[in-house]
């Protein structure tokens, strides 16, 4: 037979390493220091030189690397990071920049980008993607038509579906 008694130096060893694990496992498995937001200036001018400014935005993500994915409001829900900046000026130097960089891309960067690849299916797995709004409620044709030469087959493809 087994005894389910537990002495009493056991149980406050268990105990206290219990209590020490709830208390400090928080702080253990999270010890990370949060770090704190990016200024809404910084961001603005990130956003802003990622729309054509290609040597800025190189300076500005070597001095700050956490600016890649940062998202400027210019008010009313209307978000925008660096590469939507390219992406809706038709800027493929500084998309491809970025994306090289780890940039979030999305499909409005792809159909400026020209590629069909991504965008077609897309479109054909869900339909209603066409009537999408990026940054400054600018929609895939308009992206497509900024690509130019490189995204005419997107465009085209777009127009066909709209």
């Amino acid at each position: 037979m087994i005894s389910n008694k537990v002495s009493r130096p056991k149980f406050v060893q268990l105990f206290t390493a219990g209590a020490l694990s709830f208390t400090l496992g928080p702080r253990l498995v999270f010890s990370q220091e949060k770090k704190p937001p990016l200024g809404s200036d910084l961001v603005k001018e990130f956003v802003i030189a990622g729309h054509g400014n290609l040597e800025k935005t190189k300076q500005m993500l070597e001095v700050t690397p956490s600016l890649l994915n940062a998202s400027y409001d210019w008010g009313n829900g209307d978000f925008e990071e660096a590469i939507e900046g390219a992406g809706h000026v038709g800027n493929r130097e500084i998309a491809l920049y970025l994306i090289s960089n780890g940039a979030r891309f999305t499909i409005f960067v792809a159909a400026m980008l020209g590629r069909l690849d991504i965008v077609k299916p897309a479109i054909e797995a869900y339909p209603t993607l066409i009537k999408s709004k990026g940054p400054h409620s600018l929609d895939l044709i308009h992206h497509a038509t900024k690509g130019g030469e490189d995204a005419l087959a997107v465009l085209t493809f777009l127009k066909s579906r709209a």
